[in-house]
């Protein structure tokens, strides 16, 4: 056979994952002018001048709570999901951080070069974030009433049980509505909170 091997894309420029088990997969290769895609409705080609809208996100998930998503709204495409994990089993997601945060961090540095005129967005829409942290805070609110309610009435082990669920809540709460802010952001500087540690 002749001919040479075809050459491996560079790290940071092909990213692919699996949003199911049984689904096909999500696969994009970054090339000089747009992001080449295909997945289970088709494929397709975004030149970079075509992005409208980029929003990062935290979004744990039952099976895998370390979990980030970048959307991508461009004319004439379907929206564009990257996840930062794959299924790998019936019982398992995969972790792909490093290749995740490599492929989101080149894609964000060429939108730049192109001088991108996308809006780019972090965190949840404002709409569903303050509601939702409202709700958040006046729930932490009722359980640590309950403490020294439980302690006077002679219930020690009810008042550790309430004060390790506020210890557990607190602390996933300020995961998710910390790193889920609303915010805008420059395409040259995409959030490092939304970005898996390399």
């Amino acid at each position: 056979m002749s001919g040479e091997a075809a050459a491996e894309p560079e790290e940071g420029t092909a990213y692919a994952y699996r949003p199911s088990l049984l689904g096909v997969p999500m696969a994009f290769q970054l090339t000089p002018g747009g992001i080449n895609w295909s997945g289970a409705r088709g494929s397709g080609h975004v030149p970079f001048q075509d992005v409208r809208y980029v929003r990062m996100a935290f979004v744990p998930a039952t099976m895998q709570p370390h979990r980030f998503v970048t959307e991508i709204w461009a004319d004439r495409t379907p929206k564009l999901s990257i996840i930062s994990c794959s299924w790998k089993s019936m019982v398992e997601q995969e972790r792909l951080d490093h290749a995740y945060r490599a492929f989101i961090t080149e894609l964000h540095r060429r939108l730049a070069l192109a001088g991108s005129t996308a809006r780019f967005e972090q965190g949840k829409h404002p709409l569903l974030y303050w509601p939702a942290l409202a709700i958040f805070v006046s729930f932490l609110v009722v359980l640590t009433s309950l403490v020294p309610r439980a302690i006077a009435a002679g219930e020690g082990g009810v008042a550790a049980l309430i004060g390790g669920s506020i210890l557990l809540f607190g602390w996933y709460g300020r995961e998710f509505f910390g790193r889920n802010r609303p915010r805008r952001y420059a395409a040259n500087a995409p959030p490092r909170a939304l970005l898996p540690k390399g």
